[in-house]
């Protein structure tokens, strides 16, 4: 959690109080001024850049020592001295008087922060560490100033002054969809021509004949957990979509990642949960990409590996809605990879086969093919039915000493790996917190050597 609350502040004509009238006192004096902002300065003496705003009237001065009374009727406050006791001294008594107060180079004396700024108005981006790190802060805006081009302004300018237009034209559903096409069209080029005339006759054309695209849903894969997991494809989809279907698998710290006026719905299904029919799933994805939506479908893992992707994608199909899919790392190769879990290994296994514990009713596991040694199992959704799957397993001849590993909240900080044997499956997955991967196979061995990340082992000996 960041303790501060990004905001861009409106100091046009609004009263800004600052205390000193130094080297440090000026930078942030000159800043203020070109944001519009009334400058009342206090200090004894003036150097010579306020002096010359003084003498243009371009500041108020107070030559007096700093006083609570002085903060009537101010908007912020800044505290540019070398003097700490008289810092502190300000700080609170803008405090007191529920004024935004920042005191220049002592994160711990501010109300608000000043961030680096890439600026090209009337766009801005600004970079804050908090006030922990302003060097940092100021590194990255020299590495990001080189990719945003000089003329990215004017292209705010003019967007700026035909919003009014765009917003009379088309419905709020398809403003987005419009600008993104502008914007990566003829129309940059013009702008950054200088030929500012013939852009806006771009945008104008454009305007008339845009013609708003139909609704699509893109099946994603968020992959097991690890927000860096996520690929490229899908992070791209969740920034760009209006609605987002998710499952309760998928992490907060890929949520966060999601465009922020975007409508996120969490479908999720977990056992011993409320759950949303799948029916009910395949509906809103319809409505919605019906309605000229840019819909997401997120899910944990990959969305063709037992996440229902494939019944989605049919009902999509046979509703004419366009879809496209967008795979994601499943949890059977993220949670065993960070377990430190080869599924493959020349000496151990030569196949490694994918299956679910929680099948449609009816449906019937292949347990001798199964039980074969020389492969790792990898089981999804079995915590549940885990007694079972040990004695089918055992019953059909895989060794009850066979190694064994249940992987919980695979990938995350949070990750917890607990290893035993087969015959200790159901107490191990009792005890594991959901969700869970069950790994079964002589690879589990090698966790011991090959563990790298999270806990230490937790083994519960053969």
């Amino acid at each position: 959690m960041t303790p501060h609350f990004p905001l861009f502040a409106d100091l046009r004509g609004r009263t800004v109080l600052l205390v000193g009238a130094g080297h440090v006192a000026a930078r942030k004096a000159e800043a203020l001024l070109h944001a519009g902002a009334r400058l009342r300065v206090v200090a004894r003496d003036l150097s010579a850049p306020f002096q010359d705003w003084l003498a243009a009237g371009q500041m108020e001065h107070i030559s007096a020592d700093f006083a609570p009374a002085q903060l009537d009727g101010v908007f912020l406050v800044v505290a540019a001295t070398d003097d700490h006791a008289l810092n502190t001294q300000v700080f609170q008594a803008a405090e007191a008087a529920g004024k935004l107060c920042n005191v220049v180079d002592n994160p711990a004396l501010c109300s608000y922060i000043v961030p680096a700024v890439i600026d090209r108005a009337p766009l801005q981006i600004a970079i804050s560490s908090a006030g922990t790190a302003p060097v940092l802060a100021r590194h990255w805006r020299q590495r990001i100033e080189t990719l945003i081009p000089a003329h990215t302004g004017k292209l705010a300018e003019i967007a700026g002054r035909c919003r009014a237009r765009v917003k009379r034209k088309l419905p709020a559903s398809a403003r987005r969809a419009f600008w993104e096409k502008l914007f990566a069209s003829r129309f940059d080029t013009l702008v950054a021509q200088q030929r500012y005339d013939a852009a806006e006759r771009e945008l104008a054309a454009q305007l008339d004949s845009f013609i708003p695209a139909r609704g699509e849903v893109v099946l994603a894969g968020a992959g097991p957990g690890d927000a860096g997991l996520l690929t490229l494809h899908t992070l791209q989809a969740i920034q760009a979509a209006d609605i987002v279907f998710y499952d309760a698998l998928v992490s907060d710290d890929i949520r966060r990642l999601i465009r922020k006026d975007a409508e996120q719905v969490c479908v999720g299904k977990r056992a011993g949960a409320h759950q949303v029919a799948q029916a009910e799933t395949n509906a809103l994805l319809v409505r919605h990409a019906a309605l000229g939506k840019r819909v997401v479908r997120l899910k944990g893992g990959d969305p063709f590996v037992f996440a229902r992707g494939g019944e989605e994608a049919a009902t999509l199909q046979a509703a004419g809605i366009p879809f496209r899919i967008i795979p994601g790392i499943t949890a059977a190769l993220g949670a065993t990879a960070y377990a430190g879990i080869p599924l493959t290994h020349r000496d151990h296994a030569q196949s490694a086969l994918f299956i679910t514990g929680h099948c449609r009713d009816g449906a019937r596991m292949d347990w001798a093919t199964l039980a074969r040694a020389q492969q790792t199992l990898v089981i999804y959704m079995g915590t549940l039915q885990a007694a079972e799957i040990s004695a089918e397993l055992v019953r059909h001849g895989r060794a009850a000493s066979t190694p064994v590993a249940v992987i919980s909240n695979g990938t995350l900080p949070s990750q917890t790996v607990q290893t035993g044997v087969l015959r200790d499956l159901p107490s191990l997955a009792a005890h594991a917190p959901r969700p869970a991967l069950i790994v079964i196979g002589e690879v589990v061995r090698l966790r011991e050597q090959l563990a790298w990340f999270g806990e230490a082992l937790s083994n519960i000996a053969a």
